[in-house]
């Protein structure tokens, strides 16, 4: 094949490439959460959908596909077609954690574009309403005291709820017995039936079972008390210096998605953050909304690769691993 003809493929290839994301999107796009619904993640992604397909004038279809810590539906993601039409939702546990947990296909940073950092939900110990404890310290002790290890639940290993687990063991110095679920909505309902005896849950998770009074919250991991739920204290008010985490959450594409196409992504997600009724919906189920100058794909692959610099050292020591 001449110079000549090459040269011609290579612009007809990137025109068709050009129209593409002129025209994008010209169909439903859907949003794979790696969780069951019902599930902070899985209600997060919703009210996004809702409001980005009025930016974007095609629906949102959220599809729940679960296992293996999230890392089941990150891969469908990150083996789907780099048109603009499947998203990648997940968080700390499925864009961090899973890659020292799991023998994974796929690489978590080079095998996906990031296109927006979104909400981050601090974690916070709840534990079923028979447990006599009414305070973090007294928790301690009670769990403290058990003849075998309390069980706590989680998402599956690797995942947030798991990572937060491993992160109060390390520094409470209490040993767990984990009981891995396909979510942490199904964990919830097994925590409030009283089958489980605690989780370090996502606090957009199990705020309305605290309000509602079925579980027991203790502290919050994060620096400050949330403008949600003002009487609970922070861990480290309550006595556990140092247990501090938050689980953020975004979006991303597969790997050679056209730039247009992501730009185009986090334009109408950055508008349905701004929208008053959505930030109104995310902060009443306890998330902080992301400061203005991170909702950029520049940050989001940031904070990936700072995250992962920091937790899978800790991952790694705990020995947390899955084949």
């Amino acid at each position: 094949m001449n110079k000549a003809v090459w040269a011609a493929l290579i612009g007809i290839v990137a025109f068709t490439g050009a129209v593409r994301a002129d025209d994008y999107p010209s169909h439903p796009i859907t949003i794979i959460v790696p969780f069951a619904a019902g599930g902070p993640s899985d209600a997060m992604a919703r009210v996004l959908a809702e409001r980005m397909r009025t930016s974007l004038g095609q629906p949102l279809v959220i599809e729940n596909v679960t296992g293996a810590g999230g890392s089941i539906g990150v891969g469908r993601a990150v083996h789907s077609p780099p048109d603009g039409y499947t998203i990648s939702f997940g968080h700390l546990g499925t864009h961090v954690a899973n890659g020292a947990v799991y023998k994974l296909n796929y690489d978590l940073v080079s095998d996906l574009e990031p296109v927006v950092l979104l909400p981050s939900n601090p974690m916070i110990v709840v534990s079923k309403n028979a447990v006599p404890a009414t305070s973090l310290k007294e928790l301690l002790a009670w769990l403290k005291s058990r003849p075998s290890p309390p069980t706590a639940g989680t998402a599956g290993a690797g995942s947030g709820s798991h990572i937060a687990g491993v992160y109060f063991e390390s520094i409470s110095g209490i040993k767990l017995q984990y009981v891995p679920y396909r979510g942490t909505a199904p964990a919830l309902n097994d925590l409030i039936a009283g089958q489980i005896d605690v989780i370090v849950d996502q606090t957009s998770n199990s705020i309305n079972q605290v309000r509602a009074g079925t579980i027991r919250a203790y502290a919050i991991t994060d620096d400050k008390r949330l403008a949600s739920a003002p009487d609970i204290p922070t861990a480290d008010e309550a006595g556990l210096k140092g247990f501090n985490m938050t689980l953020w959450s975004g979006l991303w594409v597969p790997k050679g998605t056209p730039k247009e196409i992501v730009t185009k992504l986090n334009a109408a997600a950055v508008e349905a953050l701004n929208d008053p009724a959505v930030k109104k919906q995310l902060e009443g189920q306890g998330l902080e909304m992301t400061p203005q100058d991170q909702l950029t794909p520049e940050a989001l692959g940031a904070r990936q690769k700072a995250e992962i610099a920091k937790w899978w050292p800790i991952i790694k020591a705990a020995n947390i691993t899955v084949d």
